[in-house]
């Protein structure tokens, strides 16, 4: 069984960047479809990115051309890089696993087709 354990956020000015880390342990995330989510507080935790295994990526509007993964060699470390983050980016953040090798465009983002969960790690950004 797969683990998965969030790191790197925190507080940042409109404008800035973090890079999210997730850590697999028990296997390595190429055997995965993974995925970032985040949720704010009263909302509904939503999906922001998704890769399959075979490298294929997906991006929700809201993050498109400011957020992309980044992969380590070894399928252990996959992080998300974050860059002119908004107010609005505020969430805690979420990795997720799945055993779909691929998911369609309409299920890519969605939380119920993910299995293996990290606990979170919070973005906060200012104004």
């Amino acid at each position: 069984q797969v683990q998965l354990v969030e790191s790197g956020g925190g507080s940042v000015q409109s404008g800035g960047s973090l890079r999210l880390s997730c850590v697999v342990s028990g296997d390595t995330y190429s055997s995965y479809s993974m995925a970032w989510f985040r949720q704010a507080p009263g909302e509904e935790r939503e999906g922001v990115a998704h890769i399959d295994t075979s490298g294929w990526q997906m991006y929700a509007d809201s993050v498109k051309g400011r957020f992309t993964f980044i992969q380590d060699g070894a399928g252990k470390t996959l992080s998300l890089q974050m860059n002119s983050l908004k107010p609005e980016d505020t969430a805690m953040y979420y990795c997720a696993a799945t055993h779909y090798r691929h998911l369609t465009t309409s299920q890519a983002l969605d939380r119920s087709h993910y299995i293996y969960w990290g606990q979170g790690t919070q973005v906060t950004v200012s104004s």
